[in-house]
This record gives C-alpha cells, structure tokens and sequence, in this order.
C-alpha cells in the first residue's frame, strides 16, 4: 500500500514539473481562464436561442388571439402628427398700441417664469400654454372694455377721499380709547390693532375685515372667492366652466399675484420708503428733524439715529484736513455731537418713565410768551382758545358783542362807500339800504344789550339807555357802539375773571403751543467726553426758546453780533442762487459765548426787511436794503459788494442805539440769525392770501370776515348791492339774519352722530359743489381733529380754505382736477404705469428676486426720515389757519396709522372693494363684501351688544 501511494504522489508530482517546464508558471492561471471562457460562452449562447424562440412564440400568439388594428386609425393617427396647426393669438388688448406691447410682454414673462418652468416637466404640448394665453388676454379684454364705461373721476376725487379718511377715523378712535392708559411705555400693539377693528365693526356695523387682516388662511380663502368672482365676470362661460382652468386660473392669481402684492403694500417699510420717495424733492427740514426726534415715543428710533451718529462722527475725526476744510468739518461734528445729546437725553427720559407733557412741562417752567388781547382778538387760532375760556367763564356774551360790533363797522363803513359812490355818479340812493343798517344795528341792540337780552352784556344802563335812545331818533353810524365797545373791551382787559385769568390757565398754553410760541427747556451740553466739547448746540438756535426771546431786550448783559462770513452760489434742481453764511456770536449772562452759522439769500434778508419795516415804521428812513439785480447777480464782483453792503445792513441793525430804540426787534432778528430754515412771510403764495393768514397785522376787516357763519356774508352782500342793489336786497336781509343775528354758540347740531357713520356722511350739503373744497373739508377735518374745535373756528377754517382755493387757482379748479384726473387714465400714462410695473418685477427680463427683509435699524431711521419730511413740507400756512401743534399731531397720527400691517391691509382691501364696486357698478358687490366680512365673530358680539341694549330699553 505504501509503496502504491509513493508511486502516485511521484508521478503526480512529475506531471507538475513537466506542465510547470512546458507551459510556463502561469500557466494554471490561463488553463482556469480557458475553463470560464468555455462555461461563459455556452450559457450565454443558450440565453440567445431562448430569447429568439420565446419572441416567435409571443409573436404567434399575438397574431392567433388579438384582432388585426385596422389601417384607418394608424392612418388618421399619422396625419395628427405630421399636420400641427398652430394656434392663431390676436394680440390687441386694449385698443391702443402704447399700451398693448408692454402688456404682451409682462403676460410673457408672467407664463415663462410662473407656469413654463414646472410645465415643461410634464408635458412638451404646447397647446395648453397657448390656451392658457388666449384666456388671459380675453379677460384683459374685458377688464379694458368695462374700464373704458366707467368715469373714474368720482372715484378718485370723493370714494377714495372717502374711504382714507374713514380708515384714518377709526384709527383715531382706537387711539382714543387706548389714549389714558397708565402704563404708556408697554407696546401696546395687539391691543390697538383689537380697539381699531371694534371700532370698525361700530362704524360698519355689518362688516368687519378682522379676520381677513390678521389670519393668513382667512385671508388666502377671501382672495380665492374674489378671484373665483372675477374669473366669472371676465372669463368666456366655455373656460370658466373648465373647473381644471378656473382653478388653475384661481390659484395663479389669488396667491401669485394679489397676495404677494397686498404683503408688500401692507409693509410699513415699504410705505415709509415710498413717502420719502414722494417727498424726494423737498430739502431735509433741520427744525422738523430735531422736532421729531424730541416728539418720538419708540427708544428704537433714537438708538438707530444715534448709531448713525457715532458712525459718522467717527468718520469725520478720520479725516485728514486742513485749512478751510477744518472749520468746516467742525461744524459738522458739532451739529452730530448736539443730536447725539438729544437722543441721548431723549431716551432716557422715556426709559427712566419719566417723559412729561410738553404742555404740563412748559406751564410749570413759569416764563411764557405774553401776547397782548388785541392781538389775540384778531387772530384766528389765539380768538378761538380765548373764546374757549371765556364759555367756560359765563361771558361768552361780553366776547360776542364785541366782535359783532367789529363785523357791524366794517359793513357799514363798506355800504357808506358804496352810497358815497352812487352820489358822484348822480345816482338815486336806495331807501331800503339805510333801512337794511338800521335794522341790524337795532339786532346787535336787541340780542346783546336789552331788557330782553339772555344772556346780556354787563354795562352801565346810563351808556345803556344812551345808545337806544340813539337808535330810535337818529340814522346808525358805523361808530354808534365804539363807547360801549371800549367798555366791553377794557373789562376784558382788567377784569380778573377774564384775561388775567386765562394768561394762568392751561388754554393759554395750548393756545401758545399752537401759535409755536411754546419750546421744551432747552439741553444744554457739555462734552461728550473726547475731548471736544461743545455748546449744547451748534447753532445755538434750540437753546434759546422763545420766552427767553420775548425778555431778552430787558436784558443789557447779553449782546449779539453777527457778520458775513463767506458768500457761495449753489444750484437746487436747476435754479441758480447766492447763499450767505453768517456767523453768530452770542454773549450770556454768565460771560460764556455761542457761535454759530446760519446761512440765508437775498430773498430771505428782502422778506426779513419787509418784516420789520411793516413792525416798525420808523425804522423804513433808517434801514436801507441793497437793491435787486436782474441781470448778472452771480458775478463775483457784484456778490462782493452786496455782501458788504449786507454787512453794513446787520451792523446797523445790531447796533445798541438801534435796540435801544426798538428793544422789541430783538425776537424778529433772533429768529431771522437762527441756524435753522428761515420761514418767510412775504412769499409769492403767502401774498396771495396776506389778508386772512396772518391777522395779527390784517386789519379788523379780517375779524368780520372771520365771525361770520357763510361765505356769502353781510360785508360780500354789501359790496354786491352796488351791481344790482334792488335784486339783493332780500338776500342781504337773509345775509344780516345770518351773519349778526346768529352767534357762532346757536348754530344747529347734526342728528348724525359723526363718530359712528362714514366720512362722507357729514358733507355739508350748503358747501358750494367744488369738489376740491369737499375734499379738504374731508381730510382736514380727520388728519387735524377739527371736530374737537368749536364751530366758529372749524366754519371760519372752511372759509379761509374756499379763499386759498379761489386765491390760488380762482374758478377753474374743478376743471384743473378733472384734466388731471383725465391724464392719469390716458392710454400714455397707463402704459407707462406697466412699463413701470414691468421693470420693476422683471428688471433687464429677469424675474427680481424677493428682497431680503431690512435691518431693524434702518427701517427705524427710515420711520425718522419718513417723519421728517412729512413735517417738513407743511407749509407755514396751513400752521397759521389751524395751529402748529394741531398740525404736528395731525401729520404724526397719519404716519402713526401706517406703522401697522393688519391696519394697511384693511385699507388695501377697502380700496380694493371700492375699485370692484366702482368697476362693475350693475352687480351687487357691497353685498357679497357684506356676506363675505359678516364671518368675524365681533360682528355677532357686536349684534348681541345691540339686541341686549334693545331690550334694557
């Protein structure tokens, strides 16, 4: 056996040797390929002929078992491909070519960019697509046609109005009802945005837009039912009956295009933006920033001014400067360094909680501006505090009569003239008109000073009895109640129940706050801890307030100088002008100085001159003006010498002789050498209506025109009896009725309650059909709160307004509106409006991106400079008829109601609506919006509220 297993392993391992020597080592590996390549080979050469013989066998059993497809079907099915017919678009959409090619493109970019992107992954038919077109442009077709029937001019001039100033009430409201809060620093915006909607659901009583304005699937749900609503108006019945193309119709629109649309107008940053935008031509007021940033209520605010503050400042003490550059960089840096302190001293009063009235602030300071009660008897705002105060005192009567007596002379100074003028001319005197005067004068008699007068004027019955027995044996004169007058007039004066007592009340401080004669205590610096110090201010103009004006002359110890320093030439959107810098020094009491710089033109040292020329007679011999150039007023020689001859005009105006003979000058050139923007009297557009905006230096003729209730007054019926006097003389009768007999206290109350009906509820059906009037009756009366004033001054402002109107534009005002309303719908502006709209969403073709959301504090400096020039570009005017502070807080509120987004978006939807109701006027839209707002929950509290209160009656 051993030797039988030695031979096979000798053998076997011979074998191996002579394989090993004959085919090489590798020679196992080739020998294993070999074997695979055999195994490969035959299992893939079985697969082929199975594969083969199994599509024979499924092809035989197609044929035995399944009918032949016949060839008519194949055919047609051939011929529908080969024979794609395209679909024929008309292009015309509106009927004018300005229009219809921007339109064609925005409907381009609207499909490629909001449908083609994700359709193409679907589908390569371009059928739909087409489909999807036509139906757009039919209803853009629609849409432009029933445009076309509309007159848009009642929209704009009296729904929209309308529809603001009823969002602008309710906000108001709301405020109101917040306003006596304790806890006045907490944010109290859900509680202000819950007030305004309960105060909407009381002013609509049916409808309330709460729930459209504050829940996001609300709100996608409304724009779903509107758009659904539009579709069926616009929309041919075959495709809106399509559901898959009403719906996809549906959706594009609702959360494609009016949702994103109605987010970026409701944005407060936006709206901010878009006001500075509008405002972009008016220059930065420095006075209404400072006033801003001491009249804000939001920390935030002040901190992002001040962040910019620093920012700059550390700029500027970068840089590398020398000579003149070095001043005025100083400047600047002063100027940064005093708004720093401001917001500083700001902010920390409202975080302390220790923020105070400025009203409370300035009566406990103890110095207030004295204004004499001549003065306050002839100007508008001041008369209506002090007829405020005298109601409240019982001696209303007393201030009645005698400004009833001032519009009685002036009427009959005017018909004296007119007889006199119809004597010259040979003409027959009128009996009727010494009749006419006679008989007011016996209604002044009879309403304020007989046995039956209630209430009567307190006077000796001896002047009393003189004047009646005056009246009965002789013809009146226009002087026949000057003694009694006199009378009334000096108890005013002296009685201490009267005007001693009002200059103590706190109506007197309104009344200063109004006239802009009141100013907080003012800051006073010091360093701020670089180094460099500075005065409080850098053009002193904010420390000195105007109590300190008014004493000022009292005072020997401080001393003013000033001169030209440097004269430069600027160009403000294309209109040339000189400007002077002058630099102020003032001593104080405690031997410190202030210096700064204010810079003014020629036309602003002409209206300064005009000024106090018209104050003080006397000083017209002495002060001489240099004299206009019209030709050539740039030349370097010629500003050379008017600067000096300016020079010599401020010298001699600030010379001690000169204020000692006019110690009340001083305030006038305080104010004209401040560093702020010099406000003129004596413009082109103040000179228009000189005669009822400034009545402290009017005449009395102003105080008659002023006290009467109509605009068609005794005096405007006098001086219209010279035309045609026996066809006015009824009227004048009517006139004297109206304007003597009827005290402003008399006048009838509305049955309306204004604070629960719409705006325009409360036109006054006797205003004169001038629908610019009726819209500034609208809007001044809300943004201002002139329903808080007494009536004699709300109809004496309605007056004033219908003056500026026909002083400025005359008759033709309606005219120029309706031109205006025209141009805006013309088929150029319109297309420009989508040229816009389409370079906006697509800028170079390109679809924009969505814009980042801005840094908190940017968007706060954006609310400061919003703010800003809002304040800035009320013109001094509109402060002279209705009051300063009136106008402050009529211009914040405004911007207040914007700087909520549910508040912005219940003003879209209202416009919104009104557009639709306006647009398709025969269908029933105010009824489906009331069907559609009916869902809010306040709306059925609001129905319990008024069931309950029914049955408590």
């Amino acid at each position: 056996l051993s030797k039988a297993s030695l031979s096979i392993w000798g053998w076997g391992g011979l074998g191996v040797v002579l394989f090993l020597v004959t085919f090489g080592p590798f020679a196992i590996f080739y020998l294993a390929f070999y074997i695979f390549c055999f195994i490969g080979g035959g299992f893939a050469v079985t697969l082929l002929y199975g594969k083969i013989n199994s599509e024979k066998h499924l092809e035989k059993c197609e044929h035995s078992y399944l009918p032949p497809t016949q060839i008519g079907i194949l055919k047609t099915l051939e011929e529908m491909k080969l024979e794609m017919k395209p679909i024929k678009i008309d292009r015309r959409l509106t009927g004018s070519s300005f229009i219809d090619e921007p339109l064609q493109q925005v409907i381009q970019f609207a499909l490629r960019d909001y449908i083609q992107y994700w359709y193409y992954t679907l589908s390569e038919d371009e059928s739909f697509l087409l489909e999807i077109r036509q139906t757009l442009q039919n209803a853009l077709v629609q849409f432009s046609t029933r445009s076309k029937e509309v007159d848009w001019q009642p929209y704009f001039t009296t729904r929209l109005v309308d529809d603001f100033a009823t969002h602008l009430r309710v906000f108001r409201k709301a405020q109101d009802r917040l306003g006596d809060r304790e806890d006045k620093q907490r944010d109290i915006t859900d509680e202000l945005i819950d007030s305004f909607f309960e105060a909407e659901v009381e002013m609509e009583r049916k409808i309330c837009r709460d729930v459209v304005c504050t829940s996001h699937k609300d709100e996608e749900g409304f724009l779903r039912d509107l758009c659904e609503l539009l579709l069926y108006l616009l929309l041919p019945p075959g495709d809106f009956h399509n559901k898959n193309m009403r719906y996809f119709l549906r959706e594009v629109l609702a959360r494609g295009v009016l949702l994103p649309l109605i987010n970026q107008l409701s944005d407060p940053d936006y709206i901010n933006q878009f006001v500075i935008w509008m405002i972009r031509d008016s220059s930065c007021n420095y006075e209404a920033f400072m006033n801003i940033l001491k009249l804000t209520d939001k920390p935030a605010e002040l901190e992002a001014v001040k962040d910019k503050v620093l920012e700059e400042l550390q700029y500027l003490r970068s840089l590398d400067t020398a000579g003149d550059d070095i001043n005025v960089i100083k400047n600047q840096i002063n100027s940064l360094l005093f708004v720093k302190k401001v917001c500083e001293t700001r902010i920390q009063r409202l975080q302390s909680g220790k923020e105070v009235d400025a009203l409370k602030l300035a009566a406990n300071f103890g110095k207030l501006c004295v204004i004499p009660l001549d003065h306050i008897l002839v100007h508008n705002i001041a008369l209506q505090f002090f007829m405020d105060f005298m109601q409240a005192a019982g001696a209303q009567a007393e201030l009645f009569f005698w400004l009833t007596v001032e519009g009685y002379r002036v009427t009959a100074q005017q018909q004296l003239k007119v007889m006199q003028g119809w004597q010259k001319d040979g003409k027959n005197q009128p009996t009727t008109t010494k009749g006419l005067l006679k008989a007011a004068a016996l209604g002044v008699y009879e309403q304020y000073l007989s046995d039956k007068a209630s209430p009567r004027v307190q006077v000796d019955e001896a002047s009393v009895t003189k004047l009646g027995e005056k009246l009965q044996k002789d013809d009146p004169t226009p002087e026949i109640f000057d003694e009694i007058q006199r009378k009334v007039y000096d108890m005013m004066l002296r009685d201490e129940r009267y005007y001693p007592s009002f200059k103590q009340s706190p109506l007197y401080v309104r009344m200063l706050a109004e006239l802009d004669m009141l100013k907080e205590p003012s800051y006073r610096g010091s360093d701020d801890g670089d180094g460099e110090s500075f005065n409080g201010s850098p053009t002193g103009s904010i420390n000195l307030s105007l109590d300190d004006l008014s004493n000022s002359c009292h005072d020997e110890s401080m001393h003013l100088h000033a001169f030209i320093s440097d004269t430069g030439v600027c160009n403000d959107h294309g209109k040339t002008y000189a400007l002077y810098a002058i630099t102020v020094v003032r001593r104080n009491q405690d031997g410190s100085e202030d210096c700064w710089k204010t810079y003014r033109r020629y036309s602003d040292f002409h209206d300064f001159h005009m000024r106090i020329t018209e104050q003080f007679e006397n000083l017209a011999s002495i002060l001489k003006l240099p004299g206009k150039k019209t030709f050539n007023n740039m030349d370097r020689d010629f500003l050379e010498k008017r600067k000096k001859d300016l020079n010599a005009y401020l010298q001699l105006l600030l010379n001690p002789e000169m204020v000692k003979a006019c110690p009340t000058l001083i305030p006038y050139v305080y104010d004209f050498l401040e560093n702020k923007a010099y406000s003129k009297g004596k413009g082109e557009f103040a000179r228009k209506i000189d005669t009822f905006v400034n009545p402290l230096r009017s005449s009395m003729r102003n105080v008659s025109n002023a006290v009467k209730s109509f605009p068609d007054s005794l005096a405007e019926g006098m001086t219209k009896v010279s035309d045609n006097m026996g066809r006015m003389s009824e009227r004048l009768g009517q006139d004297i009725k109206q304007s003597i007999l009827k005290v402003p206290p008399l006048l009838p109350k509305s049955d309306i309650d204004p604070e629960h009906c719409r705006v325009s509820a409360q036109l006054d059906d006797n205003v004169d059909d001038n629908i610019p009037l009726r819209v500034m009756l609208l809007l001044m009366d809300e943004v201002f709160d002139l329903k808080e004033k007494n009536q004699w001054l709300r109809r004496n402002i309605k007056n004033l307004l219908q003056q500026l109107i026909r002083a400025t534009y005359g008759d033709t005002i309606n005219r120029k509106i309706v031109d205006h309303v025209d141009y805006l719908t013309s088929p150029e502006q319109v297309a420009d409006y989508v040229k816009k709209f389409r370079d906006s969403y697509w800028p170079n073709g390109i679809l924009a991106e969505t814009p980042l959301r801005r840094d908190k504090s940017i968007r706060m400096r954006t609310r400061v400079a919003a703010k800003t020039s809002l304040l800035g570009i009320m013109p001094d005017e509109l402060k002279h008829i209705i009051g300063a502070d009136t106008t402050r807080k009529g211009i914040l509120r405004v911007f207040e109601m914007f700087q909520y987004q549910p508040m912005n978006r219940r003003l879209v939807y209202v416009f919104l609506e009104g557009f639709l109701e306006t647009m398709f006027p025969q269908y029933k839209f105010p009824e489906l919006f009331v069907k559609l707002h009916s869902r809010s929950p306040r709306i059925h509290r609001y129905n319990q509220k008024l069931k309950c209160a029914s049955l408590k009656r």
